[in-house]
């Protein structure tokens, strides 16, 4: 299955002033396209042709970096532009809320949690809230790796590679994920995912 660079699900702008056009046009289409284009090239010959891009990032896995990379990179970018809406953040859908409240401690508790875990990520990566077991956990994992790889489903993910945040926030990585938590996460595909993993 060949890798496709998705549309945005809304303009360029639509997420400003906590998101800048800059920011996503070069993460949008540049990085983001250069996951798909090296993707590719690493998916031929890789054995993994006919797979759908969780396999291929789960069977990829400590086999293949070059592709993993590019084919996590690809995955976590697919959802992170679905993880965020204009005028986003605010209350979570009820049954999201409940299982937050009952597995994390409550949606004030789960923000620090997810906060800290992106803030304290050193170097690139992601931090995540995930199922496991049933049971939602905050993760963060290193480059582009993602929960697949360690047994769970990703049901929201922030991007915390400096191209995510650099234009808008330079070195204050903690602002950013503020803005992310607060002011752009589109909490219905959250609860959309959690429906579908549960």
């Amino acid at each position: 299955m060949a890798f496709e660079l998705p549309d945005l699900p809304y303009a360029y702008d639509a997420l400003a002033p906590y998101m800048s056009a800059e920011t996503l046009e070069f993460h949008h289409d540049k990085h983001h396209q250069a996951y798909v284009t090296n993707g590719n090239k690493l998916l031929e010959g890789s054995g993994l042709e006919g797979k759908g891009l969780e396999d291929i990032v789960r069977e990829s896995h400590g086999k293949n970096a070059g592709l993993f990379n590019n084919a996590g990179q690809h995955y976590n970018h697919i959802h992170f532009w679905k993880w965020m809406k204009p005028n986003g953040g605010g209350n979570m859908p009820g049954e999201l809320e409940a299982k937050v409240k009952s597995d994390l401690g409550g949606v004030d508790k789960f923000r620090e949690d997810f906060l800290a875990a992106g803030a304290t990520q050193f170097g690139s990566g992601w931090a995540w809230l995930a199922l496991k077991d049933g049971k939602l956990e905050v993760m963060k994992t290193p480059n582009g790796e993602n929960p697949l790889v360690h047994g769970a489903t990703p049901l929201l993910g922030v991007d915390v590679w400096e191209h995510s945040y650099y234009i808008d926030y330079r070195n204050a990585r903690p602002k950013y994920l503020e803005a992310f938590f607060d002011n752009m996460v589109n909490w219905e595909y959250v609860s959309e995912l959690l429906a579908n993993a549960s």
